[in-house]
């Protein structure tokens, strides 16, 4: 009797101990479920919510060229359709990747979207619209986290191989990978310091790259090593166009700085590169600014600026030290270029896209994803003023879930 009671006891641990195992494992399996589902929905909300950015222009439909916040965010070109994003609204967006960059002379912090010395990109946050605005218009705002990032689709790297006589090494790339037999078109420009005020000199030329993707460019009549000059490299293949550039200074201790200062006006400051970053031995720096815009030949046209040459700076600074502006003429973009120089022998040229594109800037939007637990990402490839980039948005949960338990 004894002996049938324990086996019955023994019958019945063993059920009961197999019955938690069962429902602990059944339950780990449907959690997993649960959360695969949830990793599946947040994927088809990335896509949905990347192709609602891409595809709509938001309104008004021309914010970015205006001092509004937007009512609806979205980063189409208003007037062209697919993947085609305004290069104006983009230059609205706030960087999450450059440091801010405080004037003192407005008394404003900016944006910074700087690639290299002498590429500037400086909004001030008076005109940029920020992570948390975007979130309350896309309507996800305590729900969900993301980062946009719009970067170039073709790489245009640009290196100086001899310095005098002059040669430079054009490295296309896309994807990773060496873009053979890709048509280059090159706009060389050299300062000339002559005159109350510096100038430039543009030489066009064409090539194409070898299986490496790299063509070499000599420039005999030029010595590298006593000249400021820039360069900038239209590449393009089988319906992509990217663009390079690289500039060479012989003089940077003083220099100067465009700083967007509204955006429906188009008015740019001119400022001294002492009032922004200090230095030692400030000096007046005289400059001279150009609007150029891109051509259908690949040629710079000029359009004339109003008050485009200037002085900034003062050798007494405890006098002050004003800044200059200058209007865009037009809403196209374009870039804007300013040779500057001390003396006749110490210049330097820097320049600034007007609209993103026109320097192929790429833009990081957004949040930080690196530790969060599972993110969604998604991308396409789209257009922006003709210049080929990849749009790619990072999403995640700001719930966040697990799986509990487990055997």
């Amino acid at each position: 009797m004894a002996g049938t009671t324990i086996d019955h006891l023994v019958a019945v641990t063993a059920f009961l101990a197999a019955f938690f195992i069962f429902i602990s494992l059944f339950s780990q399996t449907l959690q997993t479920a649960i959360i695969y589902q949830r990793h599946r929905q947040l994927a088809i909300k990335c896509s949905d919510l990347l192709d609602n950015i891409l595809l709509n222009p938001g309104y008004p439909l021309y914010w970015g060229q205006q001092n509004c916040t937007p009512t609806s965010f979205g980063l189409r070109e208003p007037e062209e359709y697919q993947y085609k994003l305004s290069p104006f609204s983009l230059m609205r967006l706030r960087s999450s990747t450059g440091e801010p960059v405080y004037y003192p002379k407005t008394g404003l912090w900016y944006s910074n979207i700087t690639v290299g010395f002498g590429n500037f990109l400086l909004v001030p946050y008076t005109e940029i619209i920020n992570y948390s605005t975007v979130l309350d218009l896309l309507g996800i705002n305590g729900s969900y986290g993301f980062q946009l990032t719009i970067t170039p689709l073709i790489v245009v790297s640009i290196n100086e191989a001899q310095p005098n006589p002059l040669m430079l090494a054009v490295n296309v790339s896309g994807g990773g990978f060496p873009l053979a037999n890709a048509v280059i078109n090159y706009c060389f420009i050299i300062v000339s310091t002559q005159g109350n005020y510096p100038s430039y000199t543009v030489e066009y030329g064409n090539a194409l790259t070898d299986e490496k993707g790299v063509v070499i460019l000599n420039f005999t009549n030029v010595n590298g090593e006593s000249t400021s000059y820039a360069i900038i490299v239209y590449a393009h293949l089988s319906g992509l166009l990217g663009i390079g550039y690289y500039e060479h200074v012989v003089y940077n201790e003083n220099y100067v700085i465009p700083l967007i200062s509204d955006f429906e006006s188009r008015e740019i400051i001119i400022a001294h590169s002492w009032d922004v970053h200090g230095g030692d031995n400030p000096a007046a720096i005289s400059y001279n600014a150009t609007f150029v815009m891109l051509t259908e030949n690949y040629t710079l046209r000029e359009i004339s600026i109003e008050n485009s040459t200037g002085k900034v700076g003062l050798i007494n600074y405890g006098e002050g030290k004003p800044y200059k502006t200058l209007i865009i003429p037009t809403y196209n973009p374009g870039i804007l270029i300013i040779t500057y120089k001390k003396s006749t022998v110490e210049s330097g040229i820097v320049m600034m896209p007007w609209g993103l594109s026109s320097m192929a800037f790429p833009i990081t939007f957004g949040g930080d994803p690196s530790g969060k637990e599972w993110v969604a990402t998604d991308i396409r490839q789209v257009v922006v003023n003709k210049i080929s980039y990849q749009a790619k948005l990072t999403l995640w949960d700001l719930q966040g879930y697990s799986i509990v338990g487990g055997w």
